[in-house]
């Protein structure tokens, strides 16, 4: 296992349309295209803090998969992991922003090649393989939502290996209801995933949403009784409740003027992985994942303009 502090990111992106009062629209409809997804906006973040990151995903051979990895590679994130499968095309979402500010999602992922990148179990042997040299993996409960039933299996049983190797595995159980079947699902799912992870990025709404949790303390027992050493509780205003070994404290959010909350959650992640994969402790940490949040939440945008990261 390499010594080296890189990582890798497993997860799907996708096309991101926009347009603002869709339903008022008449005629043809223009509309801003970029791309967007949990997993990738916390790859982007940590290639611009310097961290070496390589984004695994699968696409199709369409002329917008080679337009998205053309613009993953232009902000540093290493591509040579991506498949790319014949005749696929990427997954896309639209938002909606109706006259108050309000955004609603629209998908269109049900037949995406990245959905299908670990349903062959030797091929998920060999991404693994080639994934070995890396310090640190790190995924999202979207990561998992998008996998088949043997797929998640094929993943676990490889995160499994992996860790045998020496490998360190970080966990955002990023919760989206619509792409699972069962809340039970998920709790399996997810409790499956927990006990193979070394560095839990949860968020507080998620843990209460899939497990009922009565609050953070809650969360935090149970989260410690499935093996977990250290974990960064994320809890909007409230800041950040970091747990390592029997130490556990608040860290405050930053207070600013908030204009868009997308990829607040992400941008932490970044911010604090960035930070444990340079050497500093945890609860410094969670002050950089604070730090990067505040700024991005001051933009519009999951991706904020490189410049805006000048004042982070």
């Amino acid at each position: 296992m390499a010594t080296t502090q890189n990582i890798a990111v497993i997860g799907e992106c996708m096309l991101e349309l926009t347009r603002d009062n869709l339903r008022q629209a008449r005629g043809p409809l223009p509309m801003s295209l970029s791309y967007g997804g949990d997993t990738l906006n916390s790859a982007v973040y940590l290639a611009r803090q310097g961290i070496a990151v390589d984004y695994v995903t699968a696409l199709g051979d369409d002329p917008m998969s080679a337009w998205l990895v053309a613009k993953w590679r232009d902000e540093g994130v290493a591509c040579d992991l991506v498949e790319f499968e014949p005749n696929g095309v990427p997954g896309m979402y639209l938002i909606e922003t109706d006259d108050r500010g309000e955004r609603s999602f629209y998908y269109w992922r049900d037949d995406t090649p990245a959905k299908r990148l670990l349903d062959d179990a030797d091929r998920a042997k060999t991404i693994f393989a080639q994934l070995s040299g890396h310090a640190w993996l790190c995924l999202s409960g979207i990561t998992l939502a998008i996998y088949s039933e043997s797929a998640r299996q094929h993943l676990f049983e490889r995160l499994a290996d992996y860790r045998r190797r020496g490998g360190r595995v970080a966990f955002d159980s990023n919760y989206r209801p619509k792409l699972w079947s069962s809340l039970q699902q998920t709790r399996q799912a997810y409790e499956a995933m927990y006990r193979l992870t070394d560095l839990a990025l949860p968020t507080i709404e998620d843990e209460q949403a899939v497990f009922g949790d009565d609050d953070q303390f809650a969360t935090i027992r149970r989260l410690r009784s499935l093996g977990l050493g250290e974990i960064a509780l994320k809890m909007g205003e409230q800041g950040c409740l970091v747990v390592v070994d029997d130490q556990q404290e608040l860290i405050p959010a930053r207070k600013v003027d908030v204009v868009d909350t997308t990829s607040a959650g992400d941008s932490f992640n970044a911010g604090y992985l960035a930070a444990r994969l340079s050497g500093k402790k945890a609860i410094a940490a969670a002050e950089s994942g604070h730090r990067l949040a505040s700024v991005v939440i001051q933009h519009k945008g999951a991706i904020i303009p490189r410049n805006a990261m000048s004042s982070n």
